[in-house]
């Protein structure tokens, strides 16, 4: 999944996002690296951007794509708030590509005896219509994905973190 994930968003054009840098200041994380933190996150159920910056330290397939750096959670949440609307879009074309290519299947797959069409059969052809539904059902999985790493960022404490009562009655006063 992420030789995938690393080899498509290598063939997309991130040439906006890449263009809204200034050649000022310390050296930025590559486009590609932050978007391919992201997708292989999201595509693997990981929102908060404090798991994102932690798993580049203990996941290998995070580790290549992040080309052993590790971006801080700030960073990452930067970029996906900077680019939200790119990131929704590219992620589409990510999995549209999957899809394409057979690496990721729609739909579920039953095992207790149920005919299943064939992939020659005249029922598997894709038509423009069926595409397009397709489309709008990857954008709104892709939206709901978003949102949730949006409500994980939004939350008091991140990452199941708790203070203690005293602490609390501390910080209200």
């Amino acid at each position: 999944m992420a030789c995938f994930v690393v080899e498509v968003i290598d063939g997309l054009d991130l040439s906006v996002m890449r263009g809204s840098y200034c050649d000022s200041g310390l050296a930025s994380y590559p486009s590609s690296l932050l978007l391919g933190i992201l997708v292989n996150g999201y595509a693997t159920r990981v929102f908060s951007n404090r798991k994102l910056e932690r798993v580049t330290y203990d996941s290998v397939a995070f580790r290549f794509i992040a080309a052993n750096q590790h971006p801080d959670h700030d960073t990452i949440a930067a970029f996906r708030w900077r680019f939200l609307q790119g990131v929704e879009d590219l992620f589409i074309q990510v999995l549209e590509v999957g899809c394409e290519i057979g690496l990721l299947k729609m739909g579920t797959a039953a095992l207790d005896g149920t005919k299943i069409h064939a992939n020659a059969s005249r029922h598997s052809a894709l038509s423009y219509e069926h595409r397009g539904r397709i489309e709008a059902w990857l954008k709104t999985k892709v939206a709901d994905l978003l949102a949730k790493a949006e409500a994980v960022d939004r939350s008091d404490f991140p990452d199941g973190l708790s203070i203690p009562m005293n602490w609390r009655a501390a910080r209200s006063v």
